[in-house]
């Protein structure tokens, strides 16, 4: 297999998809630009500046300009290969976030999490590029790129289940966040993740000091109360939109949060002009 001449179109970013089968070997090479090689599927080995690493699903290596390298496999391995110059980045994420973070040839392994996310982000940049060339297509292949850069600074600044935590707390919210109008328990938080109820309440209180479900009806009851301050809507109305289908446990949980009645709430806090 020929070695992949790059050629950067005027996007100055250029991602593509690069198979080794069985006892293929690239011969030591290097670029004058930035690598940023991925594992999507299948094992392998790479040699770096002199040193010879295995490499297996969701490893990333971010290659510099004229770093020395080779990659080989026994059996098979394929690899997203995102190429790039520096100057396809906005200047200050070129000096602080490239150059100041990643000085010299890294080998990460992320964990289960932050590499679905890197693989997300590959696969939006795929997508961009195969559009026809436009100025936003640029741009989100930069903003993909630097998002990017981003994530896998981030997996390397805390222990692999630390990181995984931390993952999990912020879907867990961004999920709440998203769907607080349907019916949530912890149990289907923790089904759509695969873990148990008790680690989902873990990791969250760890988090953000309090469970998912305090969590859930401090978003409901913020909301609750700037429909009543804001807008002429019924109080059933507002309990159904927020969320709750008992008009009983809207007002406990409302009580619990705001100390008073949703009916006392409003005449203390009249709209200044009511739709």
């Amino acid at each position: 297999m020929a070695i992949r001449r790059i050629e950067l179109s005027h996007n100055r970013i250029d991602i593509y998809e690069q198979k080794h089968m069985g006892g293929h070997h690239v011969s030591e090479h290097h670029h004058q630009i930035h690598q940023l090689l991925f594992v999507l599927e299948g094992e392998g080995k790479i040699r770096l500046d002199g040193e010879t690493h295995e490499l297996t699903v969701h490893d990333t290596v971010l290659i510099v300009p004229y770093s020395v390298h080779s990659v080989m496999s026994d059996s098979s391995i394929t690899l997203l290969v995102l190429a790039f110059d520096e100057a396809a980045l906005d200047p200050e994420i070129a000096e602080h976030l490239l150059r100041g973070r990643f000085p010299a040839s890294a080998i990460m392994k992320p964990n289960l999490f932050t590499g679905s996310e890197l693989r997300l982000l590959l696969r939006k940049m795929l997508y961009e590029q195969s559009k026809s060339p436009s100025t936003f297509s640029r741009l989100s292949l930069k903003i993909r790129l630097a998002e990017l850069l981003l994530e896998l600074d981030r997996s390397r600044e805390l222990p692999a289940a630390a990181a995984s935590n931390l993952l999990r707390a912020e879907k867990i919210r961004s999920y709440i966040d998203m769907h607080y109008f349907e019916p949530i328990t912890a149990g289907d938080l923790a089904a759509r993740l695969g873990i148990s109820t008790r680690y989902v309440n873990s990791i969250f209180k760890e988090r953000y000091d309090r469970t998912p479900m305090q969590y859930l009806t401090e978003v409901r009851i913020r909301l609750a109360q700037k429909l009543l301050s804001e807008t002429g809507k019924d109080i059933i109305s507002i309990c159904f939109e927020v969320g709750y289908d008992s008009v009983s446990t809207f007002y406990r949980a409302f009580k619990s949060i705001a100390k008073m009645s949703p009916k006392k709430y409003r005449e203390l806090n009249p709209a200044s002009s009511v739709e």
